[in-house]
């Protein structure tokens, strides 16, 4: 039996749609010109979604559509080239030269996603050599990466979504020079651990809900 994605083609696509979607489970978001699809962790979030964004944006089209997998994210990303942000650079592998390689996956985070390359940023203005890091909700992976080549001596990334860990293992063999413990698990039900620098690139609604 094929996998499916639960998505939302989007019409009509107001300014501010990409901040709303932060506050959804999204993996992935396709942007055409005219349409944009939308894919989501599953089914039940992407139906929240569009009830609520149909509240809040007048004129607004949704089609909620059940994607087969047949790699739609490798096809979809085929031309993904690299993003620069001050020192570091994310890349799929070939596009060369790079810092990091990342394969773009269901895992979120190619590097041109904003809040990712805005972390990106903020990384490079702390010392990180030396220091522990914690990076919640890793996705791709591409913020725990880039804390380790930026000098971090212990960077423990997590994950409660079993395909992102796999996608961020990928990604780390692709970046040998990176040190990164994978762990599956919400970190909400795990031991405390002391760090010194925590990564949560993660929605707004999440972030409100455990502060």
């Amino acid at each position: 039996m094929v996998r499916t994605w639960p998505a939302l083609d989007v019409r009509n696509i107001p300014e501010f749609l990409e901040a709303a979607l932060t506050d959804y489970h999204v993996t992935a978001i396709n942007e055409g010109d005219e349409v944009w699809r939308v894919f989501f962790h599953d089914a039940a979030e992407r139906d929240r979604a569009a009830r609520e964004l149909r509240a809040a944006f007048d004129g607004l089209s949704l089609e909620a559509i059940d994607v087969p997998d047949e790699d739609w994210a490798a096809r979809s990303q085929a031309n993904v080239r690299a993003v620069h942000v001050g020192r570091v650079i994310v890349a799929p592998p070939w596009d060369a030269p790079i810092t990091i390689v990342v394969q773009p996956s269901m895992g979120f985070g190619t590097g041109h996603h904003a809040t990712t390359r805005l972390c990106l940023a903020a990384l490079q203005q702390i010392d990180m050599r030396g220091k522990t890091v914690i990076d919640v909700g890793t996705g791709s992976g591409v913020l725990a990466i880039a804390a380790s080549l930026l000098g971090a001596a212990n960077v423990i990334a997590f994950d409660d979504d079993g395909d992102a860990v796999a996608a961020a293992r990928e990604n780390l063999s692709l970046n040998p020079r990176s040190r990164v413990t994978l762990q599956v698990g919400d970190l909400r039900e795990a031991a405390p651990a002391n760090a010194d620098v925590v990564l949560a690139n993660l929605t707004g609604a999440l972030l409100a809900s455990n502060s």
